[in-house]
């Protein structure tokens, strides 16, 4: 009888658990895109010099990031895209420099030639 009491007082107590506060997931924060494609095609397409600074600054997006240096992580990825940017904007303004000569030259010389 004294057992089928322990049991029933079991039973109906409540069940002791030991629970941790829940916490909040912390958001995963993923590594900057590098930019590395962009810099890439400014070395290649547009302006040697600027491009290879961009791919060396693309290239350490990566190893700062996985080093926990975040901050410098996204500011390598930062100077990449500006880097690239101005090599396509520097190679557009020559190129179209370079027309605009193209053309003014031999219409100079015409007008020239014809005013003696």
């Amino acid at each position: 009888m004294e057992e089928n009491q322990q049991t029933q007082a079991a039973q109906s107590a409540p069940c002791e658990q030991t629970t941790q506060p829940v916490q909040p997931a912390q958001p995963v924060e993923f590594a900057p895109d590098s930019n590395l494609v962009w810099a890439i095609l400014c070395t290649v397409l547009c302006c040697l010099p600027l491009g290879v600074v961009a791919i060396v600054k693309a290239a350490s997006v990566d190893k700062l990031w996985m080093q926990g240096r975040k901050e410098e992580a996204k500011m390598a990825a930062k100077a990449a895209k500006s880097y690239s940017i101005w090599g396509a904007v520097i190679s557009l303004v020559i190129f179209v420099l370079y027309f605009i000569l193209l053309l003014a030259v031999p219409a100079l010389g015409l007008i020239a030639s014809s005013a003696h």
